[in-house]
């Protein structure tokens, strides 16, 4: 499974972890990606999508609808 927020984007970032003797050594930050599955009305059916838990909240804030329309408009499948 990607590791990709379908409706923000958000993808892994990488930096360096710094230890106590102050060596540098590289690692990743994950974005919290999130399976969440959602009632679609206009489709009548359920859609999965793989979210970061910012784009949980703005699903609740913008609606499912307007989320979906996002993502298409970005190119991917629903």
């Amino acid at each position: 499974m990607s590791t990709r927020c379908q409706l923000t984007g958000a993808e892994p970032s990488f930096g360096k972890k710094i230890s106590h003797s102050h060596r540098r050594t590289s690692r990743r930050f994950d974005p919290n990606i999130q399976r969440k599955r959602y009632w679609l009305p206009s489709e009548g059916r359920h859609v999965r999508l793989r979210l970061s838990a910012r784009g949980i909240k703005t699903v609740d804030a913008i609606g499912i609808e307007a989320a979906v329309a996002r993502i298409r408009a970005r190119g991917e499948r629903v």
